[in-house]
């Protein structure tokens, strides 16, 4: 009897030690950092990162309320077990640009596996680096605010981030990222502060989220495949564009991407595919743009392969990217110039496989109108302005 109750209750002990370290919780403060918006934290909260990247159990990496300040960090995998990162509170940047602008990135997650991210914010005080660009001062080049580089299985829910130097948020060389309800914001007189930029990786979703910013709310670049966008508000900002493509004579191309269930309020562009005018074996194809409403948007729908900004680089040259199977369906509201469709393909390389199926988009200050240069491909239902196919 007395060895059974002595078993029952080893047993017992046994199970409270499971429960309790099943759920291994890691705050920050506990390692260190201060919720002050002045106090250096970047140590401690490495420190609480590879405690939870040590956990032989999923760890949950609780940020509370409160300002904490990190200088350029680096949570680096691979990690025992899977990662939830959540935070409540918000993470600022040094006052001082050159401390986060050498850098390349704020935060960077780099080769990790099974992390989520959820809520909070990031507040990078880029004014002081636009200003400083703006002057034609020396400056560093700038970093991303969050990055996740060589990853995979990857959630980022709930965050907003603010005034970024230069891109928001990240994707490169990764497999399988989530990003939904993200509130991005910088002014539209920001300088390349990207929304969202995804390069080289696969099976990316982007969806549920506002971005408004000084250049594309989401850009996709080379050797991108798989991506899936929806339900986006974006403006101000460039729009989402495929591209630049063909920067390198030798480059992984973009392939299947949807974008769809999406709004524009007065960008710059609406749905764009652009290339650099100069050689190279990139391709963009099987692209879906649709489900679409713009708003007084300068460039609805536009493809241009000419694009070579200040003409550095590439003047007189014909862009070498190959567009194919590019469909663009039931997209419709304003345009402010009155080209709404604008199709300027390579001389070289013409985009083939176009397909327009229920456009309709007015300029209110006259009629309408579609321009296609080295173009080819199908119209079918209503299209405004006529197409040029």
């Amino acid at each position: 009897m007395a060895t059974r109750f002595i078993l029952s209750w080893i047993f017992f002990l046994l199970c409270i030690a499971f429960f309790q370290s099943s759920n291994a919780a890691y705050n920050v403060v506990n390692f260190g950092a201060r919720p002050d918006g002045k106090t250096d934290s970047t140590l401690p909260f490495l420190k609480a990162w590879l405690s939870a990247c040590n956990s032989v159990i999923p760890a949950t990496l609780y940020v509370p309320k409160g300002r904490f300040l990190l200088k350029p960090i680096v949570f680096s995998g691979p990690c025992k077990s899977k990662i939830v990162f959540q935070i409540a509170g918000t993470l600022v940047a040094p006052s001082d640009y050159w401390s986060l602008g050498n850098s390349g990135n704020w935060i960077l997650f780099n080769k990790v596996n099974r992390v989520a991210i959820y809520g909070g914010n990031l507040d990078a005080k880029g004014a002081g680096y636009w200003s400083c660009r703006r002057a034609g001062r020396s400056c560093p080049a700038g970093s991303t605010s969050i990055t996740f580089m060589w990853s995979s299985n990857i959630v980022v829910s709930g965050l907003t981030s603010i005034n970024s130097q230069i891109m928001h948020v990240a994707i490169d060389h990764c497999t399988d990222v989530i990003l939904r309800k993200l509130k991005i914001r910088a002014p539209s007189s920001s300088l390349n502060t990207d929304g969202i930029h995804v390069q080289s990786s696969t099976g990316i979703t982007i969806s549920s989220s506002s971005i408004m910013t000084g250049d594309d709310c989401i850009s996709i670049g080379e050797g991108s495949k798989n991506v899936w966008i929806d339900h986006i508000a974006c403006g101000p900002g460039h729009g989402i564009s495929i591209g630049s493509l063909g920067d390198y004579v030798s480059e992984d191309g973009v392939q299947n991407v949807t974008v769809t269930s999406s709004v524009f309020s007065g960008t710059q562009n609406g749905v764009r595919i652009k290339s650099w005018a100069r050689p190279s074996n990139g391709y963009a194809r099987n692209i879906a743009f649709r489900n679409i409403i713009m708003k007084g948007v300068y460039n609805p729908i536009i493809i241009d392969q000419k694009y070579c900004p200040d003409d550095n680089g590439c003047p007189n040259q014909s862009s070498g990217v190959k567009i194919s199977q590019v469909t663009y369906k039931n997209i419709r509201g304003t345009s402010a110039s009155q080209i709404a469709m604008n199709f300027v393909c390579s001389s070289s390389n013409p985009c083939t496989g176009i397909r327009l199926q229920d456009i309709k988009l007015t300029y209110n200050n006259g009629a309408e109108k579609s321009s296609c240069t080295n173009a080819a491909g199908i119209s079918t239902g209503v299209i405004i302005p006529r197409s040029c196919l």
